[in-house]
């Protein structure tokens, strides 16, 4: 397929390895922290976070704004940007960049797309630095242009997450205000927008193209907000955002883009003292312990998460964070504390539904109790009992949201794995084929390690009725490039 004149034009990055060397053995988190005191200490504001880091050292940032670069040449004086890994700043903006070129310059430009619309969701995002804006003059107006330009992002970037044209947030963006009630209401949609489609669709063909909503949401929290009723409602949102593309991280398997994630969300209910948010990040970094072989740190981040929570009049809430204790104490291998988890995650449940409980957790039904209960057993190697609650999963799911295939679909691998171990071939290898039949509508790393791990135990077992064509149908898949 030929590519736009747009995408043709940009350069392939190359990694910065003077930069990451100089980060040395801290973290992108620690380098991050670092970076912003040093700003604070000669004045200047920077939003640097992990993100900014990863990108800096893969090459997509060829050259910091000014206000990195004066931050950047405090830290390390004597030293140039090239000195630093960048690409001089003549060959990459100004007159020298365009010299080739008779484009109008613009005050600020923010490249948003890196192709033609295509794809089920709209178009490709080019993965644009939000603090990275293409000015030609310094002076106080680049910060103005940055602060009027920011609504504009959010109408385009959220655009395939639930903002269209015409609506309240692209006219406040044309008009360059500050955010205001429309580009928070964007920031809520496209919020909803990513968990409907990941309960659709699963993680995988959504990950990038979340990644521009979330980005916009904190640029729009840097331009500021002139009510505080709205700034309050932003950050929730922001943080709610950051959890989303966390979870689309997590379920895709890039663990360490999810652990960052949800920092970044936690980190921002700190900042502004909301336990719900708090309790939200905390919830989702247990699950992404449990499954990153962290079994301990499951269990303190679920119970840290009940502490957060414990005021929030929800048992539901409390239910869930139960389980996700439960799983890390299953991971353990300690049985009683599971079972005691268990107990009380099921007596929250039975409590029922109520007003407080949390928007995000609309996916928490009988199903995903029982799913989650059933990794429990599982992971404590009893498997009979892992399948029986697998089965009530998965058969509670298609009956009551049969809409959401993606958790159907989970459900029903984590059903063949449990018949597959418990030494059911025949049983498993029919699950395992229901759950390939909806592969053409979800995209899952997840549900796709799980179906390679039953065709490894279904292995031995071929002969058996139904476990050839399972194996042959599996086998046929795509692989991932």
């Amino acid at each position: 397929m030929a590519s736009s004149p747009m995408a043709s034009s940009i350069p392939s990055p190359r990694p910065n390895l003077l930069f990451r060397r100089l980060r040395g053995l801290r973290s992108p988190g620690e380098f991050a922290a670092v970076i912003r005191r040093a700003g604070r200490e000669i004045g200047e504001r920077v939003s640097c976070d992990a993100r900014y880091i990863g990108r800096v050292e893969a090459g997509e940032i060829r050259c910091p704004n000014y206000a990195y670069e004066r931050v950047f040449l405090h830290m390390f004086p004597g030293r140039t940007l090239t000195d630093l890994g960048f690409t001089p700043r003549s060959a990459v903006r100004g007159r020298g960049a365009r010299a080739g070129s008779q484009a109008p310059a613009s005050h600020t430009t923010i490249q948003l797309y890196e192709s033609s619309p295509s794809g089920p969701f709209g178009p490709e995002m080019h993965e644009c630095d939000p603090y990275e804006l293409q000015s030609h003059e310094e002076s106080d107006v680049r910060r103005r242009a940055f602060m009027s330009g920011t609504a504009t992002v959010a109408a385009a970037s959220l655009g395939p997450f639930g903002l269209a044209e015409p609506s309240p947030a692209v006219a406040a963006a044309q008009r360059g205000s500050r955010a205001g009630e429309a580009e928070v209401s964007a920031v809520e949609e496209a919020v909803r927008k990513i968990r409907l489609l990941d309960d659709r669709h699963g993680a995988d063909g959504l990950y990038r193209r979340a990644s521009a909503p979330l980005r916009t949401a904190y640029a729009l929290l840097d331009a500021g907000t002139s009510r505080q009723s709205t700034a309050d409602r932003l950050h929730a949102g922001a943080g709610e955002l950051a959890i989303s593309v966390g979870w689309l991280a997590h379920d895709s398997g890039r663990f360490d883009d999810a652990r960052s994630h949800y920092a970044e969300a936690l980190a921002t209910a700190r900042m502004t003292a909301d336990p719900a948010l708090e309790a939200h990040a905390f919830c989702n970094t247990a699950f992404l312990a449990r499954d990153s072989g962290r079994p301990r740190e499951a269990v303190r981040a679920s119970q840290a998460a009940t502490r957060a929570a414990r005021h929030l009049s929800s048992p539901r809430l409390l239910s869930l964070l139960a389980l996700r204790e439960a799983g890390g104490w299953a991971g353990l291998g300690d049985r009683p504390g599971c079972e005691q988890a268990l107990t009380r995650a099921h007596a929250l449940f039975d409590r029922g539904p109520c007003d407080a409980d949390p928007e995000w957790m609309t996916f928490y039904g009988p199903a995903e109790l029982e799913g989650l209960e059933a990794q429990c057993w599982s992971a404590l190697g009893d498997w009979e009992r892992a399948a029986r609650h697998a089965r009530r999963a998965a058969g509670v799911a298609s009956a009551q949201t049969p809409q959401f295939t993606r958790n159907i679909a989970l459900y029903t691998a984590e059903l063949a794995d449990d018949l597959a171990r418990a030494g059911r071939p025949d049983e498993a290898a029919t699950a395992g084929l229901r759950v390939l039949g909806l592969l053409d509508e979800v995209q899952s790393s997840r549900i796709q390690a799980m179906l390679a791990t039953t065709a490894r135990v279904l292995l031995p077992h071929r002969r058996a009725s139904g476990v050839c064509g399972f194996l042959e149908r599996h086998a046929s898949l795509p692989r991932a490039v």
